[in-house]
């Protein structure tokens, strides 16, 4: 499998001097295309923080972080801004719904927001993603009217909404029960394998840990160890 991304000797501090706190300290790790990762650690070890420099949402402090061969480090912050909207997907354990707005409206919400205006062909993906995660009876649902896992499906299918190539997911089952939990693990694994997006999953979930292909674990920022 080709490589997605790769950070090699990641550094992330807080603050300065006295206060300075060392969040990641050397990190190396690479995701490959089609990868299905659980980030594994305890509160504190840095999963987070991980998942921000992955994401663009933040910078870190000095390493080298390259996606689809792109320099995430040396880019501007209009380059990341328009980088992480075309190639990265992102749901979090709460699923941030709009709750006045449909299924559907939720899913292209960041697109028509991008484009200005809603358009035919975003509402059609944004159909066609909601047939596929098996919420073709819910398109017009507002999120109140959902249940909690139908929301994390709704969530889903906006962070595949741009056709992603990496989704980062920050505890998507964390408010699940075990029932809805499996199937949302279930349609990642689906989606994983038939449209090869490359997921990296941050859990405590064991049950999620072992449904992914491989696992990393963070230890204090400093060490990552491979399963």
């Amino acid at each position: 499998m080709s490589t997605l991304v790769e950070v090699r000797e990641l550094v992330k501090t807080f603050g300065e001097g006295e206060t300075a706190t060392p969040v990641l300290r050397g990190l190396d790790m690479m995701l490959a295309e089609g990868d299905l990762v659980a980030l594994l650690g305890p509160s504190g070890s840095g999963k987070s923080t991980l998942l921000s420099i992955l994401g663009t949402l933040m910078r870190p402090t000095s390493g080298r972080h390259v996606m689809l061969g792109e320099d995430m480090i040396r880019a501007r912050d209009a380059e990341l801004t328009e980088f992480r909207n075309r190639h990265i997907g992102f749901v979090f354990q709460f699923h941030h719904l709009l709750p006045d707005f449909t299924a559907l409206e939720n899913v292209i919400f960041p697109t028509a927001v991008a484009a200005g205006r809603e358009t035919h062909a975003a509402r059609a993906r944004g159909k066609e993603l909601l047939h596929r995660v098996g919420l073709a009876d819910r398109i017009d649902f507002r999120a109140t009217q959902l249940s909690g896992g139908q929301k994390q499906r709704v969530a889903i299918a906006r962070a595949l909404m741009n056709g992603p190539e990496l989704v980062l997911a920050d505890e998507p089952t964390g408010n699940l029960d075990r029932e809805s939990a499996s199937r949302v693990m279930a349609l990642i694994r689906e989606i994983n394998e038939e449209e090869r997006t490359t997921f990296l999953i941050s859990t405590h979930d064991e049950k999620v840990a072992a449904a992914c292909k491989r696992q990393i674990q963070l230890n204090d920022g400093t060490t990552v160890a491979f399963e």
